[in-house]
């Protein structure tokens, strides 16, 4: 269904409800719709006030940053293998094919990063933050 407001020659303006536009057209073409007030039938579409009703936003509140690193690190313990001072090496390693391709966790040196970029070896520093106690 659909609803317009419609205006007659007079200058009435009123509602009415049809199946659909083409359901529209096929009625003013015969000349069935009349205006409820003086019987008019030359009728036109005419703008409908409307209201489009929002729900009103929820205050998103910006997660704790340190809760979102916290979470970041435990998530980078449970699953990554922690591979201390060999990082660099490990990681060159499953670069090259010579080493099992599986989740890495270490440190390295600002030269050992400096080779690994060279080599085109990817990797991603997460900082490390104290656990907060509840």
């Amino acid at each position: 269904m659909i609803v317009y407001d419609l205006m007659c020659g007079n200058g009435h303006i009123f509602e009415c409800w049809f199946k659909d536009s083409a359901s529209f057209e096929e009625q003013k073409c015969a000349g069935i719709i009349n205006c409820p007030v003086c019987n008019d039938t030359r009728t036109d579409k005419v703008l409908s006030p409307c209201m489009v009703k929002r729900n009103s936003p929820e205050k998103k509140s910006e997660p704790d940053p340190q809760q979102v690193l916290q979470a970041v690190q435990s998530f980078v313990e449970k699953h990554f293998e922690d591979v201390g001072v060999d990082f660099a090496k490990e990681a060159l390693k499953i670069h090259y094919g010579e080493g099992k391709k599986r989740n890495i966790r270490g440190t390295a040196t600002a030269d050992e990063e400096t080779l690994l970029k060279k080599e085109g070896v990817g990797f991603l520093r997460v900082p490390v933050v104290k656990k907060m106690l509840n």
